[in-house]
């Protein structure tokens, strides 16, 4: 089962080298002439001493000129490919890692809310940015690390063996001790590489928290606090990265002791077959070169394990997203809604959060909304009200029962044109980082300027933004810090007002706002409800007087049904609610 996933991992990997085929093959042609040049000038100095520089020293002179441009030659040579591996080989990492990081963006888009509900932020910014910078090194530097390596020490062994065949199966002992500790410690260390990864992660999903929350930090002079609970993630990463350095230290220090015992062997031996007539001197410097050039293409190799392991631990966790299906998710032949008139049912609808899978949030509810017409829904905090709403556009998929749009259950069309008949307003208004214009635009992509300056006439957003310096290009600043909660709202609300829906959700769509603010804005959404289907949260009553029908949502069922009007007569939960907050 290990053995496949590494085999399913390995081949997902390879994957992405699809269309930089070019550039990959021209790298390993690269990487072939330069172990090819690197295995050549011992060869070629070796004999020169044996032949031109043994000679008569007058013909030494003029056959130098010949031996310079050879070299200059092999080396402009070496120079071109080794401009070659470096530049475009990283660019074809760096386009692996664009790819990898297009698709992680694109999994992570493809997931339903629930997936974020248990998930950090930070983590999921770690996996997108700090892992795959690893994958794309390995994905660059592996197949060069490993060609040139092969294709240098196989020919140093082959040269080396017709210089002295005993002092080359020494090597060869050293290698094949080398090699066996290198697959040893790698497996040691993939598990200190992979939870250094996690605790990274962790870093990254505290520093998200600690700075998306630092207002309320400021607001309880909690720095304190915080700076402790950062200091614990840190800690722990300090601690994984000191595991992690440990064991690179082990690795490395054997590795060089390995090194060095092949360097003294390798001397002492020459020396001893020197004394006995059956090496000379010359041959042992050669071989010396030769020793060089086997030895640096491990220690590249063996360097580059490092590389690999944090590849491998990333490219895992990458692969576990992309591995992960949406929990939502379009029915095989979905088709686009058709929104007629806007008819909505929920028809014994029962739902609960995956990770509370017995606590039902949601309890055979029931519930009927004609076309165009107004129903709020009103009740206890916890009672499931949001909860309702955010099944109508499939941000959670219903457990048992159904909802349909105009007789079409919703898991039955696309997500797309669902959720394109639908425009939201919630009560926690999330503005990106640009300009109101920008802002107001994300309900309808390609608005014209005067589409933008219309919806936000009618949900007052002009009152304000024509008022500061630079109008409807003023930037919000990051989640909208530079305005006010008001005014972050009615932006929202624009953005409704733009996309034109058939269908609105209005969850506390008012909350933020003053009173003058308020009354506006209410006027505009009466505007914007007439004629099509709403669905509103509303915990002040007052806003919800003149809806056409009232809905009381507790423990996930509708208890209560009917106008303002009728619903005070019952003197149920609603008359309770009204009387706590009008004292009539």
């Amino acid at each position: 089962m290990h053995d496949s996933r590494q085999r399913s991992l390995f081949s997902s990997f390879l994957s992405y080298y699809a269309g930089q085929t070019h550039l990959f093959v021209a790298d390993l042609i690269c990487a072939i002439l330069i172990a090819a040049i690197d295995l050549a000038f011992p060869q070629i100095l070796r004999s020169l001493n044996r032949g031109l520089f043994a000679g008569d020293p007058q013909a030494i002179v003029p056959a130098l000129g010949y031996v310079a441009v050879g070299l200059v030659a092999m080396y402009a040579l070496r120079f071109a490919c080794r401009y070659f591996v470096v530049f475009w080989g990283h660019v074809m990492g760096a386009r692996m890692e664009s790819r990898m990081r297009q698709d992680l963006f694109d999994a992570y888009e493809r997931m339903s809310l629930s997936y974020f509900d248990r998930n950090k932020t930070g983590d999921l910014m770690s996996r997108l940015v700090n892992d795959l910078f690893d994958i794309s090194e390995a994905a660059h530097h592996g197949p060069e690390f490993v060609l040139i390596g092969v294709i240098e020490i196989l020919g140093a062994f082959v040269i080396l063996g017709r210089i002295s065949l005993p002092l080359t199966l020494v090597m060869a002992a050293v290698l094949v001790v080398v090699v066996v500790f290198n697959v040893f410690a790698n497996l040691r260390m993939r598990a200190v590489y992979a939870e250094n990864r996690v605790r990274i992660a962790g870093v990254n999903a505290r520093l998200e928290d600690a700075l998306a929350g630092v207002r309320v930090t400021k607001g309880f002079a909690a720095e304190d606090l915080e700076r402790s609970k950062f200091s614990v993630s840190n800690e722990a990463y300090l601690d994984s990265k000191t595991r992690m350095y440990r064991a690179m230290g082990r690795y490395q220090a054997a590795i060089a002791a390995l090194m060095g015992t092949l360097y003294t062997v390798i001397v002492v031996g020459g020396g001893w077959l020197i004394s006995k007539g059956r090496l000379q001197a010359a041959d042992l410097a050669t071989f010396a070169l030769y020793i060089s050039l086997f030895t640096s293409p491990i220690e590249n190799i063996l360097n580059f394990t490092e590389t690999f392991q944090k590849a491998f631990a990333g490219f895992a966790r990458f692969a576990e997203v992309l591995r992960i299906q949406p929990d939502v998710r379009d029915a095989p032949d979905a088709k686009p809604l058709v929104v007629s008139r806007g008819a909505v049912s929920y028809q014994n609808v029962c739902f609960s959060y995956p990770d509370e899978p017995n606590a039902p949030v949601i309890d055979n509810l029931c519930l009927d909304i004609a076309p165009g017409k107004t129903v709020a829904l009103v009740g206890p905090s916890g009672g499931g009200k949001s909860t309702t709403c955010a099944l109508l556009p499939r941000f959670y998929d219903v457990d048992a029962g159904r909802i349909l749009v105009d007789g079409q259950d919703v898991r039955s069309v696309t997500q797309k044109s669902l959720r394109e008949a639908i425009g939201l307003v919630q009560q926690d208004v999330y503005l990106f980082d640009g300009t109101i214009a920008e802002n107001i635009a994300y309900g309808k992509p390609g608005a014209t300027e005067q589409e933008i300056a219309e919806a936000a006439r009618c949900a007052r957003v002009d009152e304000f933004a024509l008022e500061m310096p630079d109008g409807y290009q003023t930037q919000v600043g990051e989640r909208g810090t530079r305005l006010s909660g008001g005014q972050k709202q009615r932006i929202a609300i624009a953005r409704v007002f733009l996309k034109n829906p058939s269908i609105l959700i209005l969850d506390e769509a008012t909350s933020a706002l003053d009173n003058e603010s308020e009354q506006a804005v209410q006027a505009s959404l009466a505007e914007l409800s007439e004629g099509r289907t709403t669905l509103i949260i509303a915990h002040r009553l007052s806003t919800i007087r003149d809806a056409d029908e009232i809905a009381t949502v507790e423990a996930g069922r509708v208890v209560e049904r009917g106008t303002h009007d009728e619903l005070l007569a019952l003197g149920g939960t609603y008359a309770r609610y009204y009387r706590m907050q009008f004292g009539e």
